[in-house]
């Protein structure tokens, strides 16, 4: 059975990036080497900020959603106040 995650990344730009996967090690390879989301591309370095484990793709897909909703201040005390723990 394959884990989901939720994920934000930190471009060089200083923007937040938020996206889902189930293989977090090949989709932030695929980020960096401009394979990734298009919003991605040219943005490089990408530093992995927040990792959030999910229990199905359906409850990753509403997470993301609920994190893209979020202002930029709520995003950074979201990052801030829970450490990166990669799967």
């Amino acid at each position: 059975m394959k884990q989901w995650c939720v994920y934000i990344l930190r471009c060089k730009d200083d923007t937040l990036y938020t996206g889902i996967t189930d293989d977090f090690p090949n989709r932030l390879k695929a980020h960096r080497t401009g394979k990734g989301a298009k919003y991605t591309r040219g943005r490089s370095p990408l530093e992995p900020v927040y990792l959030e484990q999910c229990p199905d793709h359906s409850a990753a897909l509403k997470r993301e959603y609920a994190i893209k909703r979020l202002s930029r201040s709520e995003k950074l005390h979201l990052i801030a106040t829970h450490p990166l723990q990669e799967p």
